[in-house]
């Protein structure tokens, strides 16, 4: 089977392998790839940035088209490869606020309060969840979101059309940027790990002390007392650190 761009044109060609990269990477970024979100919004959004990166990134594809359908179908599977790249990068940058959340959770002794992520679709300690959503509403609020669509024009110096697609390296940034994330994690956590580990050193002291006393009852309601004041202190500036995190790491791609 033989395609030929004068049955499909050049222009339809070329806007559905920007649409294949763009969609994948839709379908990932934080807020419009929430499980939440209508179908036909992410729909609508990939083909609004489709049209208008277009003429800025055409000029990156050969200028005969492919001339077989073999030929098509592995162009179209490389362009949603690298679209899911940019998107899984995303995803995995916020998900340090679900490691952070998870951690606060449990130094607060609010991890068996759960409630359904809005992001993954998935039951989550409730602070993750508030994290989660909190970290994807600033990144729409900052306009940090124009970052993912200049990470995928970036992709296309990164991930050329039609060139065999650079999986060792694609292996190594998914390692390292999942390492750092999970490290940024525990930094916005630390402040609840230190306090944690100085209440829990606190009760069994006290229950050592005196055992005739509910330590439990006791500790439980200071301890998420004392951990709601603390995030509420520490809120913007575990805000402020994720939202340069995601710049630089958002912004190396663009």
């Amino acid at each position: 089977m033989t395609v030929h761009l004068a049955t499909l044109s050049d222009s339809v060609l070329l806007y559905a392998l920007v649409f294949a990269r763009t969609g994948a990477m839709v379908m990932l970024v934080p807020g419009l790839g929430n499980t939440g979100v209508p179908p036909t919004v992410r729909l609508v959004m990939a083909l609004a940035i489709s049209f208008a990166l277009t003429p800025v990134v055409a000029h990156a594809y050969p200028a005969a088209g492919p001339q077989s359908a073999v030929k098509l179908i592995f162009l179209i599977a490389q362009e949603a490869t690298a679209g899911l790249l940019v998107g899984l990068m995303s995803r995995i940058i916020v998900s340090s606020l679900d490691v952070a959340g998870a951690l606060i959770a449990a130094q607060t002794g609010l991890s068996y309060a759960q409630s359904i992520d809005p992001s993954m679709g998935e039951q989550s300690a409730i602070v993750a969840s508030f994290l989660s959503l909190l970290g994807a509403v600033m990144i729409f609020a900052t306009d940090l979101h124009h970052l993912a669509i200049a990470a995928i024009q970036g992709s296309y110096v990164l991930i050329p059309p039609g060139a065999a697609l650079p999986t060792g390296d694609m292996a190594e940034l998914t390692v390292r940027l999942v390492s750092s994330s999970f490290g940024l994690g525990m930094q916005l956590a630390a402040p609840f790990i230190v306090f944690g580990f100085a209440v829990n050193c606190g009760t069994g002291l006290l229950a050592r002390m005196m055992p005739q006393l509910q330590v439990f009852f006791v500790a439980m309601p200071i301890n998420i007392l004392t951990g709601f004041m603390l995030l509420m202190l520490l809120i913007g500036a575990m805000m402020t650190l994720f939202l340069n995190y995601y710049t630089v790491q958002m912004g190396s791609f663009g």
